[in-house]
Order: C-alpha cells, then sequence, then structure tokens
C-alpha cells in the first residue's frame, strides 16, 4: 500500500511520535522511509541582515541534529534531507520529487502553542499535498511524563 513515506521533522519534541508512527507505518509495509526538515526561509529572511548567515547556519545545525535523531529510531537504510524555504511547500514538493505515498507530519512544531489543533505547516501540507497526510498529535503526559496511551484521552487533573 505504501512504498515511500516521508517523515517531517523540525526535531521538537511533539514530532517524536510522528517519528515513531511513521517509522512502523513503513516497518509493516516495508516502505522506502525518507526524513526531511526544513529550515524556514521567513525566519532566515526576516532576521537582520548581518546575523543570517550564522542564522541559516544555526538552523541547518539544528536540521541536521532533528534528522540524526531519526536516523537513530530508524537505522540503517533512510534517507534524510535538508531543504530550505517555506516548510509546506518544501515538503509537498519533496513528497513529489521523490513519488512518495504518504507523508506524516506532527500536529504541531517549535511554535506550537500559536496553534490549537494543527500547526500552520502542517495544515498547509494537509491543504497542498499531492498525496495523503497522516498528521500524529503528541499524546498528553501525566505529571511523571508518562503519556497516557490512548490517542485523545485527556491527562489527570
Amino acid at each position: 500500500m505504501f512504498d515511500t513515506v516521508i517523515v517531517a521533522t523540525d526535531g521538537s519534541q511533539s514530532v517524536e511520535r510522528a517519528v515513531e508512527v511513521a517509522l512502523d507505518l513503513a516497518a509493516r509495509f516495508d516502505a522506502e522511509v525518507h526524513a526531511l526538515s526544513v529550515v524556514d526561509a521567513g525566519e532566515v529572511d526576516s532576521s537582520p541582515e548581518q546575523l543570517r548567515s550564522e542564522l541559516r547556519t544555526a538552523l541547518e545545525t539544528h536540521a541536521e541534529g532533528a534528522l540524526s535523531g531519526v536516523c537513530e529510531l530508524a537505522g540503517p537504510g533512510i534517507t534524510t534531507a535538508v531543504r530550505e524555504g517555506r516548510p509546506a511547500a518544501e515538503i509537498c514538493a519533496y513528497g513529489r520529487e521523490v513519488g512518495a505515498d504518504l507523508l506524516v507530519t506532527g500536529t504541531r512544531g517549535r511554535h506550537g502553542e500559536n496553534r490549537l489543533l494543527l500547526g500552520s505547516v502542517a495544515e498547509r501540507v494537509v491543504r497542498t499535498a499531492p498525496v495523503p497526510v497522516l498528521t500524529v498529535r503528541q499524546l498528553p503526559t501525566d505529571a511523571d511524563g508518562d503519556s497516557t496511551g490512548e490517542v485523545g484521552q485527556q491527562a489527570p487533573a
């Protein structure tokens, strides 16, 4: 059913579960896995000109670190890529380039507090992707940091 699965990551904790789900699906379907991290060109372009080079380098380093984390979970055989541009557009473009059957993304990234349900990047990917998109939300955690174990359940008050 799925031959090529792409998981988009920004290295945030909220994406960890999406990575796990993507890797599980890929294993079940014996699919090729691509991990993608996008350096947000808007973030770079909106910074002061004298800081842009340093910011770009820092964001690229962060993206490489995010991909390393995926590689640690996935093991050998995963393809990784860092792109620069508008994240949703780059995710969709990469999906077309590699002939993806499924895009997997978390619902909230580094700026997740600004959105209630879907992060702005996830929302745009869902609306514009050329293939099915699986959005995976982070499970709520209890006071000890353990997940409640069920999707949709609220953590105890």
